[in-house]
């Protein structure tokens, strides 16, 4: 089965994972056609695990191999396609369109419920925020990303190892 991961929190804040040894080490529990986009941890592979197996196999060989607590979110390349399509706002060429992959449902549902509070603080009614299957949908103005009542939210400690932000760009070309 075809499958997207996406790494949280490397290549920043003294976490450095290149992408050769990033795919060596995937490639050593047993994930085929590793391919890695970018230097964030975007990476698409193949492999005959289910995802339940997956998941904690790939996030034990990461903090065994990078010396770091690992965090990651794993998807059946269907499903990426879908977070992709599901994308529910208009393309501008002054906002950033992103998905924030998380960890469960209830994770989505409290980013969507705090996002309603950050909508009324100033700068909040340029940003638009909408729920997905476990992914929430941003719009956010560029330049604005982290300093913006809703990426301030993204922000938190609290949130960090259950949720991860892409750039639709990035999404559309792994798939």
């Amino acid at each position: 089965m075809e499958y997207a991961m996406f790494l949280r929190g490397i290549n920043v804040s003294g976490i450095r994972v290149s992408m050769p040894e990033l795919r060596e080490c995937l490639a050593d529990v047993g994930l085929e056609d590793v391919r890695t986009y970018l230097q964030t941890g975007n990476v698409t592979f193949t492999s005959a695990e289910q995802l339940r197996t997956l998941h904690p196999m790939i996030e034990e060989a990461l903090t065994s191999t990078f010396s770091y607590e690992a965090h990651v979110q794993v998807l059946p390349r269907a499903e990426l396609a879908a977070v992709v399509t599901g994308y529910p706002f208009p393309s501008a060429p002054d906002h950033h369109r992103y998905a924030i992959l998380c960890a469960t449902d209830r994770v989505a549902a409290d980013l969507v419920d705090l996002a309603q509070t950050a909508a009324h603080e100033p700068g909040g009614d340029r940003e638009r925020v909408a729920a997905g299957t476990s992914v929430v949908y941003w719009s956010c103005p560029k330049g604005a990303t982290l300093g913006s009542p809703f990426g301030k939210i993204l922000g938190q400690r609290r949130f960090r190892a259950t949720t991860t932000n892409r750039n639709l760009n990035t999404l559309e070309k792994m798939l």
